[in-house]
């Protein structure tokens, strides 16, 4: 399927509005954008991941951190434009920028469908197997784009205030006060990856769907490998920003090189330019 144009009652977020919210989520650990994502669109992505979990057959996971009545689809960035549009939204990418900063990488992309009974998924934090002492500056910031209704029953996304700002990661087996962070369809949550959180119970009869978009800072590890999971042929046929976001870039003007050269140029065929950190000590002949 190919991309969608945006209707005109999502309006891009100002810079003003932008720099509020990174903010916020900087400062308090999280934010939620209301109606940040055109409703056309989100129900476009809602209708293609029924499509594409009938397709791969996709079933729940047999274990209590991903959830047994919990159906999710890693590695969406193979599956067409629809799902490219994604790590590059206008009035979410600009806001994760400014938490971590432009060389920041998408570290995962996948859909978290919450069906009716499922418990609440254990208390954890996004940077818990990091072994750095805490609290340190973000390194992560995942963001959860609601494709329905996310409520206080159906499993909206609970949340422990404050918590980014903790010592020590979570006992995912304790119990530990949350709130749930309630929003309508077409809104994206966004938080640092030290916050603690969880998915929610789902006490009704509806499926929660939500998008997993997951950034991390630029020095950093991803989650998924994008450059092994993405076939080269797909990668190439990224807009230039995603094939950065993927990790076909330099970070610092060092961090990601090949022997002197650009990934994005050695391995995708483009006109990038590297110029290293060194190269500014040169010495003229």
């Amino acid at each position: 399927m190919g991309p969608l144009m945006p209707t005109t009652d999502v309006q891009t977020l100002d810079e003003d509005r932008i720099e509020a919210v990174a903010a916020a989520v900087r400062e308090e650990g999280w934010a939620v954008v209301e109606g940040a994502i055109d409703l056309d669109y989100v129900e476009a992505l809602e209708d293609d991941l029924r499509r594409l979990e009938r397709q791969l057959g996709t079933v729940p996971a047999d274990n209590l951190f991903e959830g047994v009545h919990t159906t999710r689809i890693y590695n969406l960035l193979v599956h067409g434009p629809l799902y490219q549009r994604i790590p590059l939204h206008p009035n979410v990418l600009p806001i994760v920028e400014r938490v971590l900063d432009k060389g920041l990488l998408v570290s995962s992309l996948s859909s978290i469908a919450i069906g009716p009974g499922e418990a609440a998924q254990p208390i954890h934090s996004d940077d818990q197997l990091i072994p750095l002492p805490k609290p340190h500056p973000p390194l992560i910031c995942n963001t959860m784009w609601a494709l329905t209704d996310f409520t206080e029953d159906n499993g909206a996304t609970r949340l422990c205030p404050g918590t980014h700002l903790a010592e020590h990661s979570p006992n995912p087996l304790a119990h530990h006060d949350s709130i749930a962070a309630v929003m309508s369809k077409g809104s994206v949550l966004i938080w640092v990856g030290s916050l603690w959180h969880g998915g929610g119970a789902n006490t009704t009869d509806e499926r929660r769907v939500g998008i997993a978009m997951n950034y991390c800072a630029g020095y950093l590890r991803q989650q998924e490998n994008q450059q092994l999971g993405i076939p080269i042929d797909i990668a190439r046929r990224f807009p230039r920003r995603l094939q950065e976001l993927c990790g076909y870039s330099i970070y610092n003007g060092l961090v990601g090189h090949i022997d002197k050269q650009h990934p994005g140029k050695l391995f995708l065929g483009g006109g990038q330019e590297t110029s290293l950190v060194w190269d500014y000590a040169r010495v003229d002949p």
